[in-house]
């Protein structure tokens, strides 16, 4: 989360991913929510970007794999799209291996 509110995922200095809020407020924060939305909270809890990926309740974590794809698992409900091209695509049987939703939580751990 960069100064100025804008969610920047970064390919060592190279920006490949935004949220495109900056410039909408300071001081915000990245809550990964028990509804499985992911929400940029301004001040005063002011939602200004969320995934839309809400849902039932339940544990949910955002990763960033390997290929550099960020990922919201409890099942796989949003991506940035980033990923390395051959890395292979979270659930689509036959690409290649994807880390198991327990696997993910043992990372974070």
């Amino acid at each position: 989360m960069q100064v100025d509110c804008n969610l920047v995922l970064y390919d060592v200095d190279k920006p490949i991913w935004a949220s495109n809020t900056g410039g909408l407020a300071r001081d915000c924060h990245l809550n990964m929510q028990s509804d499985g939305n992911l929400v940029v909270y301004a001040p005063r809890n002011r939602a200004i970007w969320a995934s839309n990926t809400q849902g039932k309740n339940g544990n949910y974590v955002c990763y960033l794999q390997k290929d550099r794809n960020v990922v919201i698992y409890g099942t796989a409900r949003w991506a940035t799209g980033t990923n390395i091209h051959g890395a292979g695509i979270v659930g689509v049987p036959g690409s290649a291996p994807q880390n198991t939703t327990a696997e993910m939580i043992k990372l974070v751990r």
